[in-house]
């Protein structure tokens, strides 16, 4: 079955392999940024007698909290990814369901959607917001 899906998603077993291990080093990246993190936050000394230091001291933090955030939610796509090669199903576009070209993977290896209705999807969320 993988086979199929492999020529389906126009993804041969070299590049899959390619993506999967950037896949693996991004997550590793970012487990270990989130570590550090949380570490950091723990040693830093919150005392600030000057109000507009301890202003820009929660600036930082709140900053490095939101950076964080994205952080997280990108380490659930890279697992989601990581999954979706497992099942066979990686570089398939959810909405079409073409095969998501491997430039484009390589640029986004989360990426879930084809160039083409990723580009629908903006454009109608950007006419919906207007």
């Amino acid at each position: 079955m993988t086979s199929l899906i492999v020529e389906e998603s126009k993804l041969d077993k070299k590049e899959i392999a390619f993506l999967k291990t950037l896949l693996i080093q991004q997550l590793e990246e970012y487990t270990r940024r989130g570590v550090d993190a949380v570490s950091d936050m723990k040693e830093e000394d919150n005392f600030y007698p000057d109000p507009l230091d301890r202003a820009s001291s929660e600036t930082d933090r709140n900053f490095s909290l939101r950076i964080k955030d994205r952080e997280s939610r990108l380490i659930k796509k890279i697992k989601s990814a990581l999954d979706r090669i497992e099942e066979g199903t990686y570089g398939i576009c959810e909405t079409c369901e073409e095969g998501i070209s491997f430039d484009r993977l390589k640029a986004r290896p989360v990426a879930m959607h084809c160039i083409e209705c990723k580009t629908k999807s903006e454009h109608f969320e950007k006419f919906i917001k207007e």
